[in-house]
């Protein structure tokens, strides 16, 4: 996964501005006191590295799927949306993820979850239930990757020194129970993804 170059991760993609906000579909880290430990030790490890910007423990999250800035999708559609995902997702039973060592991509240092199957399962469900409100579901299904990342790059430069970071950090893989899928307003303005919750639909309820 290591790359020789980084690039800075926040560029302003299309529809984001100062204010804006976002639902989307995160897995978080909240309780997660082991992958708080992991996290810590890395960011340890990466404090001396120039242009990264460390993630604390509280915006810690995997990606699963956006609907769409708040100013263009109806609340009553949101809701819906998390109804039908929290019938689905009662179906689909409480898992673990496990963290070992964070790679390096060109805007982020990141772990892979695994096993990924899971967490893509609770995606699907998400994605079937926003199939039961819109006609069109936001988003590809098969680019997802399971993963959680601890820095965000903020500039270009070489890789090297980050990768030796990396390499000089010694800690035990993470493991984190995921009992529930979080339905968030995300927001971007500060050089970290911050949030707020607008529903946490836990996993196996039926």
């Amino acid at each position: 996964m290591s790359e020789q170059r980084m690039a800075d991760h926040w560029w302003w993609r299309p529809g984001w501005r100062v204010g804006r906000r976002f639902y989307t579909w995160h897995l978080t880290f909240q309780n997660a006191t082991d992958v708080h430990r992991l996290a810590a030790a890395y960011r340890q490890g990466l404090a001396g590295i120039d242009g990264l910007d460390l993630i604390p423990d509280q915006w810690l999250h995997l990606t699963m799927q956006g609907l769409g800035f708040i100013d263009e999708v109806s609340e009553q559609d949101v809701r819906a949306i998390v109804d039908a995902a929290t019938r689905r997702l009662a179906e689909i039973p409480a898992f673990e993820l496990k963290l070992d060592r964070p790679g390096i991509t060109p805007e982020a240092i990141r772990w892979e979850a695994e096993p990924p199957g899971p967490a893509a399962a609770v995606r699907l469900a998400i994605r079937q239930a926003i199939a039961e409100v819109w006609t069109t579901v936001p988003e590809q299904e098969e680019r997802f990757a399971a993963h959680v990342s601890i820095a965000y790059s903020n500039s270009t430069g070489e890789a090297t020194p980050i990768n030796e970071a990396l390499q000089a950090v010694d800690a035990a893989p993470a493991v984190a129970r995921i009992d529930n899928a979080e339905l968030i307003v995300l927001g971007r303005d500060r050089q970290m993804y911050e949030w707020e919750p607008f529903a946490s639909i836990p996993l196996g309820a039926v």
